[in-house]
């Protein structure tokens, strides 16, 4: 029998093969001459033709993904046993007909990242077989005939591609599960319908049958700008269609929402308050595919740099990062206040400058993909490679500066007719033109109707369901179901006429009408001079919520030292300006109290705004008995909750010491970011982290984080052309203990990947530094999969000063001569949302810290202290929140 097995599993392994990342650029003739061969992995190599692979007749699965294949393998149509083939990440731009003919069982096909711009008919062969179809990143302007008659599939991606329009019969008549289709010019369905997913497509075509369509031609228009540009001044005098100067008293404060009308456009104006303290909001509504309105200041800006990166360079470099396929189109105010000839001058310095940052940034790109290309192992390089590819596809279109004297109306005016021309033009705007059904739109309008009326609160939040029964009670909107009209709630968010936060629980149910009211929210405690606001926070304030003077003045202590404020002072703040504004009727739904949580706090957390840090004692006498075996219940902590706002951080001393300074042995590594680190990068990187590891301190630019007693400090570094961000811990004493350092290391790591996804024109990458004092080279990371890097080297070796390391001291990599037992399968990193990530073969939710190998550590000694506290009568409760890690294969519940 033990014999058998043996043979069983030689058999197994001459099946599969795996030869990834072998720098091949043929294929081995032992391999081809293995008939055994039923799945071969070609994946990182350097490959350009595959010849004899039709000798592998039994083949089933072949992956040649991220090789540098120019010209489909024609012998492909050899294997007919195929089941899976992977030809992702290529160069190739035309598949051959008379291929996927011979490939009758063929299930699952990648074609991603090609240069694909047509498909060959004989694909619908594969009709009844292929469910698992990639298309995405090549260059479709339609969906392939083929594509639609393949009734089997089940998986469909066509993102980044050039679509205009997606058929009817794509989502009919198959049982398609998965379709993702963004970042593509799309009309008909807008992108807005598809982010909804197949469901709400489906809901789309069928409420376009037997209906006159109608097209939408709306602008999301958003105006930016330092403060006191004259942003405010332009959207009410474009809006007001006269010329209205803003007084400084007047000037935004967070985000200001109004509709404009030219023609047939509907122009839907979003004014953003210049000041620095606000921009931490501006991720929230900065969305793609607007017209930015850069406005600048001629009186205050001069021929400089400084003042250009001031008032201009901030804004592009931000746009760059957040929208990099947005259209600007530069404004220059106050120009009565300059002569003529200062007006050209300016207007030239400014085009030229910004003229420079484009180049700059492609020079860059240019400069970091030449980087990769020329490296020896280029082929452990090819997600980042794709990616900065992607990313150099993406260019902001600046449109000419148009100079603008406020009080004349006469260049308001103007200022009008060059938007509309703009507006007009495809090539600039594509996506302006939406195909909607009719219901849609007399959605829209019964909302806009119940929104302007007298009888709405001022606040403008209503329940879902009523919001539903008022449209209802329209006789043409009568037949409204449920379904539909949540599918246009979602479509009418997303262009940002509405907000519903359907994916936050404390306000699924909530629709806000007005989305100034929650950004007036918002604003109230990210806002310039807080302090100040706290300091004049009246006594029949403070009474009201139960404080004293001497409360008001440790809120403003702690909240200038540590950048936290407790719920009483937000409780405070909030109610003074909805008591100011007459709102005084959701107050307590908005802020809560000591036991409930209000919406404002639920929206600033969702954000990464803000993080809630609650102070609880070491034993509660009133805990209940901790019996073995038996769930341990906790008890919600009595104190008072404290939320940090990272944004107001000061540099202190305290994580300095905490962390005892750098030693030459720590492990550390660096993520760098071109061109710079976002503006509130960092700060929501704090709050997400130290929501997962409740040992922390926190600076204005450090924060360190404690896990199972291994330190990690995280350090920003944020100068032009050096940009970075910095994690380091500390050497393990044992090698065996470089497995759960690494696992610390990869969650910090993926939370910043995972982060730097809402910023599309971001390049980030990762260096690890020379560990010789001096040496001032760096080690490239390479691609990190779901495992580790992609690297098999156990030496590295420094290119400067010629002294060699062990990977594990650079890479997250586990040393493999470690002479200890056969450890469990291989750790898998990924972060969902920030909440799930995988360790080996199980499912662990992550709320707070701890791996399963950290928790089997820490196990003994814990059970050591609960029998101690037994013994001794006490009983003993654990912080809030209670679960820190579940493992859902029978694993303990901690």
């Amino acid at each position: 029998m033990a014999q058998h097995r043996a043979c069983q599993e030689q058999d197994d392994c001459a099946s599969q093969v795996t030869l990834s990342t072998m720098r091949l650029r043929v294929l081995p003739p032992t391999v081809l001459r293995d008939p055994r061969v039923e799945s071969l992995n070609l994946d990182r190599n350097k490959l350009k033709h595959v010849p004899g692979i039709s000798k592998l007749g039994r083949l089933r699965k072949l992956i040649l993904s991220k090789n540098e294949i120019a010209d489909f393998p024609e012998e492909i149509q050899s294997l007919v046993h195929l089941e899976k083939l992977e030809l992702n990440q290529n160069q190739i731009r035309v598949i051959p007909e008379g291929i996927f003919s011979c490939l009758p069982r063929l299930k699952h096909l990648r074609l991603n990242n090609n240069r694909l711009s047509a498909l060959p008919k004989d694909l619908a062969t594969c009709s009844s077989s292929l469910q698992y179809l990639n298309l995405s990143n090549n260059l479709f302007r339609a969906v392939p005939q083929a594509v639609l008659e393949l009734v089997s599939l089940q998986e469909l991606y066509v993102q980044n591609n050039a679509l205009r329009q997606l058929p009817r019969e794509l989502f009919e008549g198959r049982p398609l599960k998965m379709f993702k289709a963004n970042g593509n010019p799309l009309r008909e369905p807008p992108n807005e319908v598809c982010a909804g997913g197949i469901q709400q497509i489906l809901s789309y075509f069928s409420q376009l049958e037997n209906c006159q369509v109608e097209e939408d031609r709306r602008v999301k228009t958003m105006f930016l700008g330092a403060s006191l540009a004259g942003k405010s001044t332009i959207c009410k005098s474009l809006k007001q269609r006269q010329a209205v100067l803003v007084s400084e008293e007047e000037r935004t404060v967070g985000i200001e929402i109004s509709e404009f009308h030219i023609q047939d456009f509907t122009f839907l104006f979003w004014d953003f308050a210049g000041q620095l303290e606000y921009y931490v909001t501006h991720h929230v509504f900065i969305t793609p595919q607007a017209l930015v309105i850069l406005v600048i200041n001629f009186q205050k800006y001069q021929l400089n740099n400084d003042i250009f990166q001031e008032l201009v360079g901030f804004w592009i470099s931000n746009l760059f990062m957040r929208v990099p396929n947005s259209v600007v189109l530069p404004v220059g105010t106050h120009t009565d206040c300059c002569t003529g000839e200062e007006v050209e001058e300016k207007t030239r310095d400014i085009m030229s400058k910004i003229q420079a940052m484009l180049e700059e940034r492609r020079a860059n790109l240019t400069h970091f993909i030449d980087n990769l290309e020329s490296r020896e192992e280029s082929e452990f390089y090819v997600d980042q490679w794709d990616r900065l590819k992607e990313m150099e596809r993406c260019t902001l279109t600046i449109l000419n500066l148009v100079p603008v004297n406020c009080t004349d109306y006469w260049d308001i005016k103007k200022l009008e007719m060059t938007i509309l021309e703009h507006v007009k033009n495809e090539e600039i705007f594509p996506n302006v033109i939406r195909v909607l059904p009719p219901v849609y739109k007399e959605v829209e309008a019964a909302i806009v109707d119940i929104e302007q009326s007298e009888e709405t609160a001022e606040h403008g939040m209503m329940d879902l369901n009523h919001l539903l029964s008022e449209i209802t009670h329209r006789e043409h909107l009568s037949h409204l179901g449920t379904e539909l009209f949540q599918d246009i709630l979602r479509y009418l968010h997303r262009i940002g006429l509405i907000i519903w936060y359907e994916e936050i629980k404390q306000l699924e149910s909530t629709v806000f009408l007005r989305p100034a009211f929650l950004i007036t929210m918002f604003k109230i405690l990210v806002r310039y001079g807080l302090v100040q606001q706290l300091e004049s926070i009246s006594v029949d304030l403070l009474v009201g919520e139960h404080a004293t003077i001497r409360d008001q003045s440790n809120w403003v202590w702690t909240f200038k030292s540590k950048a936290m404020l407790c719920q009483r002072a937000m409780r405070a703040l909030v109610k003074h300006q909805l008591y100011l504004e007459g709102m005084k009727d959701v107050f307590e739904e908005m802020v809560g109290h000591k036991t409930r949580k209000g919406r404002l706090l639920s929206l600033l957390e969702h954000f990464e705004i803000c993080l809630e840090v609650r102070n609880a004692k070491d034993l509660n006498p009133g805990a209940r008995e901790f019996v073995p075996g038996k769930p341990w219940e906790t008890t919600q902590d009595g104190g008072e909750a404290y939320y940090l706002f990272p944004t107001y951080l000061n540099q202190s001393e305290e994580v300095s010491e905490r962390w005892g300074g750098d030693h030459p042995e720590d492990l550390h590594v660096r993520a760098y970011f071109s061109p710079e680190i976002p503006e509130g990068f960092f700060q929501r990187l704090m709050v997400k982290a130290c929501s997962f590891y409740s040992a922390h301190w926190v600076a204005k630019v450090t924060c360190l984080l404690i896990c199972s007693g291994k330190p990690l400090l995280i350090k920003e570094n944020n100068q032009k052309g050096y940009s970075y961000i910095e994690l380091r811990s500390r050497k393990p004493v044992q090698r065996t203990e470089f497995q759960v350092t690494w696992d610390f290391f990869m969650a910090i790591v993926f939370i910043i990947r995972k982060l730097s996804e809402e910023w599309p024109g971001l390049h980030m990458c990762m260096k690890a530094p020379c560990r010789t004092a001096g040496c001032p080279a760096e080690f490239f990371w390479p691609d990190v999969d779901d495992k580790n890097t992609v690297t098999k080297e156990e030496i590295k070796t420094c290119g400067t000063c010629g002294h060699r390391f062990r990977t594990e001291l650079l890479l997250p990599k586990v040393p493999s001569d470690l002479g200890i037992p056969q450890a469990p399968p291989p750790a898998h990193y990924y972060v969902t949302s920030y909440g799930t990530t995988t360790f080996g073969p199980s499912s662990v939710h992550v709320s707070r810290q701890v791996t399963w190998r950290q928790l089997c550590s820490s196990w003994f000694v814990l059970g050591v202290w609960l029998l101690f506290f037994s013994c001794c009568g006490l009983a003993l409760t654990w912080p809030t929140p209670a679960p820190i890690l579940v493992n859902e294969k029978n694993g303990p519940v901690v």
